[in-house]
């Protein structure tokens, strides 16, 4: 891999259909690309079927694994220019309901796995290439539905934490943001019953993710810009009548 001259990303749950789409997108801009997933062996065959063994180092993450993070981050090759966190777990409401060993992979995985590795990378103040965090999170953590809000408040409390996170590094001038996205074509959401007009593709996502600019909220698409808004005005009563 040559580090010489290309600015490096680390993108944190490399697995997932969006974060392969952006692996492609950021090799094209000439990035160096750290890909860590705990499914090593898919990455790997991704990174070869693409021919990106150049490009890209595939390493093991396990974001539910936090007293790993800390010998992660030390043990990089390149200390990042760029973090992307898109691992992401969900588990059915109803399900999630019943059994709290889903929705304890949901909290370890959606956001105390993120919390954990991003203060670990946003502390270290000798990464001088550091500037910019990005977190995927989700429509499902603007307002708490009965259909989906235990997935919804990991991802609430994902989006709070990222806020919070680009005040805190604003001063060292490192760019925060946040990718609120709706329904998106991918294996997580492989069998939910969801409107087909709605679903964005990952290439699509993976756009706004590597042309991130200076706003904090990311919400692609036009119709989702729209849903998320009136989400975010609805009075209580209305949004209690959402599925």
């Amino acid at each position: 891999m040559n580090h010489n001259n290309a600015k490096t990303v680390l993108i944190l749950g490399a697995n997932s259909d969006v974060a392969k789409q952006c692996i492609l997108h950021y090799a094209d801009k000439g990035f160096a690309i750290i890909a860590a997933s705990r499914n090593t062996d898919a990455l790997n065959d991704f990174v070869a079927k693409n021919n990106l063994s150049e490009k890209v180092e595939v390493l093991h993450f396990d974001a539910a694994d936090f007293d790993s993070h800390q010998i992660f981050y030390n043990e990089l090759p390149t200390k990042p220019h760029i973090v992307v966190y898109s691992a992401g777990f969900l588990v059915e409401n109803e399900k999630a309901l019943k059994d709290f060993k889903g929705t304890q992979q949901m909290m370890q995985v959606n956001y105390m796995g993120g919390v954990s590795i991003l203060n670990i990378v946003a502390m270290d103040q000798s990464n001088r290439n550091l500037e910019r965090i990005i977190g995927l999170s989700s429509l499902s953590g603007v307002r708490g539905r009965k259909s989906n809000f235990i997935y919804g408040s990991t991802k609430a409390a994902f989006t709070t934490y990222l806020a919070g996170l680009r005040q805190e590094l604003a001063d060292r001038n490192i760019k925060v943001n946040v990718l609120v996205s709706g329904y998106i074509n991918t294996k997580i959401n492989a069998g939910l019953k969801l409107n087909k007009s709605l679903l964005m593709e990952p290439d699509y996502v993976a756009k706004h993710i590597v042309n991130a600019g200076n706003s904090f909220t990311i919400v692609p698409n036009f119709k989702w810009k729209l849903i998320y808004f009136i989400l975010k005005i609805l009075p209580e009563g209305l949004v209690a009548k959402l599925p």
